[in-house]
């Protein structure tokens, strides 16, 4: 099985993680689809598909699959480089704050563009017995509409070397 993944690229095999992930253990972004669609060492860009599973009376999105989409990008960047580690390490979310400036008429794409700070972040968390923290930035836009922002997020992300 891990031959097959190897071949597969960085973006088909971070969005199966994540699906599994989903399954398993948040079944809400199973739900709704959320799907990786730019990986690099700078950042991670997942999306959420605007459908009726995400879509609120109004026809936008949910600004629960918004916060979902904001948590999902910051967090699988931190796990997908906390899997290239040797040690465990524990991520959970400290804080969380959204700034909604429009509605998001159409797909949802969240950006985390601070991969050499989660990188940082993970060394130390594997290099102390102490909780580290870091604050976190995740811009969402709607690429169909418009490259301005729909939404702005700030999650502090806190990392602890399981022992």
């Amino acid at each position: 099985m891990s031959g097959l993944l190897g071949l597969l690229s960085d973006k088909t095999r971070e969005t199966l993680s994540l699906c599994w992930f989903g399954l398993t253990k948040i079944p809400v972004l199973f739900y709704f689809g959320v799907s990786v669609t730019e990986i690099s060492k700078e950042r991670m860009v997942v999306r959420i598909p605007l459908r009726r599973r995400t879509k609120n009376h109004l026809g936008s999105m949910y600004f629960g699959a918004l916060c979902a989409g904001a948590d999902c990008a910051a967090g699988a960047f931190a796990m997908h480089l906390i899997k290239q580690q040797p040690k465990h390490v524990s991520l959970v979310f400290k804080d969380f704050s959204a700034e909604f400036l429009k509605r998001a008429e159409g797909d949802v794409d969240f950006c985390c563009a601070q991969g050499k700070e989660i990188a940082e972040l993970v060394a130390q968390a594997v290099a102390s017995d102490e909780r580290v923290e870091r604050q976190l930035d995740v811009i969402a836009t709607v690429p169909s509409l418009s490259d301005e922002p729909v939404a702005r997020f700030k999650l502090t992300l806190s990392l602890k070397r399981r022992v």
